[in-house]
């Protein structure tokens, strides 16, 4: 069942990309920030996929990073910078607001403090781990994007390209910081995380080159 589940989570996240594209630079943007917002939410989530041990987030970290390539092919590298900023923004903006949340004391009535204490209690740790890794990982997929630009036509393999780069850090990085003494079976959750992320990296940059052409009048003004 996960993994039915997982095939439907990753049309389902390439969908809403495909919108926000349509809504053009700003919808993008939100897109890339809440993704980096809804990873470090579900991070903490253990699934098994196809026996193997993982975390529920993979898919959020991936089209985050998509999203991010396909704003600066279409709208250019400060477009992209600006975006790294503010996805910061939005993470450190939830870590604060959670611990406020779970300061308040619940009422009698009362039945979820414990599950909002259980699921928010890590996340100034996963969120200062990934903002750190966040801010790397973005920056590095960025100079490696734009370098690939200059010597690789096809959009499609340099979105590829970029990303088993970028993620490879990204998984090492932050499941060392962020997830260390959270989770079981680190080292199984991270390779395992690696290879889903590539499984999800395969079917987004296949259907990278559609979406750009998707939007290419619309974003043919802008100069990248």
């Amino acid at each position: 069942m996960n993994e039915t589940i997982f095939f439907l989570h990753i049309f389902s996240a390439l969908l809403f990309l495909a919108l926000a594209i349509r809504l053009g630079k700003m919808a993008l943007g939100v897109y890339v920030a809440l993704s980096g917002v809804l990873a470090n939410l579900f991070v903490v989530k253990q699934i098994e996929l196809f026996g193997l041990h993982a975390t529920a987030s993979d898919v959020f970290a991936v089209g985050g990073i998509l999203g991010l390539n396909l704003l600066q092919e279409l709208f250019g590298k400060e477009a992209a910078k600006q975006t790294v900023r503010a996805s910061l923004a939005a993470l450190v903006l939830f870590a604060c607001m959670s611990q406020i949340h779970l300061l308040y004391l619940p009422s009698p009535a009362d039945h979820v403090q414990e599950a909002f204490s259980s699921i928010l209690s890590a996340a100034p740790r996963i969120v200062l781990a990934s903002i750190g890794v966040y801010a790397f990982v973005q920056r590095i997929d960025i100079l490696i994007f734009s370098l690939l630009s200059r010597r690789i036509a096809r959009f499609g393999v340099r979105v590829l390209l970029s990303l088993l780069i970028s993620q490879a850090i990204d998984t090492a990085l932050f499941s060392f910081f962020g997830l260390y003494g959270l989770v079981d079976r680190l080292i199984e959750i991270m390779l395992v995380s690696y290879a889903v992320k590539c499984a999800v990296i395969a079917c987004s940059s296949s259907v990278a080159s559609i979406m750009k052409r998707f939007v290419k009048k619309e974003a043919s003004h802008v100069s990248i």
